[in-house]
């Protein structure tokens, strides 16, 4: 399926890629099309939503959501390197029109005001997601609206750190473990809202 969506999709964002992680930025793993499909067909991502896509990598995420949604989406990733072949893919993408790719940090990344969806495959540390939040927030402040924060795969330290968010209030989740055989209890996506 991986090879099918990349081909419909003229992309090439397969292939794990680590060669600049460490301990606060993971590495760049994409986000299986299996799950992408399942955040599609939710309903939670429409033509009018604007997506932020968090660690973007290769661009998997944008081009798909563009593609099956028709939503705006904004990728960041700070990856020089593997931003270059997300540039590439949006040459032949067939969705390339509705997405943006940027070079940036998400701990001093401006969140555009009219993002209202969010998407996290665990791209960095807590510490770093604590700042992305303080930018999330500052967006939040600066222009109100109802945002929904989707996070696959988050780990036990990322749930812990969303619960002590005031602002934040669980919202739903899309229930994943029946796509693969390992890590079941992960396999989902969280769903955060503001506002």
């Amino acid at each position: 399926m991986e090879q099918q969506w990349d081909k419909l999709l003229k992309i090439k964002t397969s292939g794990r890629d680590d060669t600049k992680s460490d301990c606060f930025r993971y590495p760049y793993e994409p986000t299986p099309y299996a799950v992408l499909e399942r955040l599609a067909n939710s309903g939670f991502i429409r033509k009018q939503d604007v997506v932020l896509d968090y660690g973007c990598g290769k661009g998997r995420v944008d081009f798909f959501l563009a593609y099956q949604t028709r939503a705006q989406c904004v990728g960041v990733e700070y990856d020089e390197r593997i931003i270059a072949v997300a540039r590439e893919n949006q040459n032949t993408a067939v969705s390339a029109e509705r997405v943006e790719i940027l070079l940036g940090n998400a701990e001093t990344f401006p969140v555009p005001q009219n993002v209202n969806r969010i998407f996290f495959f665990n791209p960095f540390s807590v510490e770093i997601l604590q700042k992305a939040m303080a930018r999330i927030l500052e967006s939040y402040y600066e222009t109100s609206r109802e945002m929904l924060l989707f996070f696959y795969f988050p780990s036990p330290e990322y749930i812990s750190y969303l619960m002590t968010v005031d602002e934040l209030s669980f919202y739903d989740e899309i229930d994943c473990s029946d796509l693969f055989e390992e890590n079941k209890d992960r396999e989902k996506i969280g769903i955060f809202q503001l506002g």
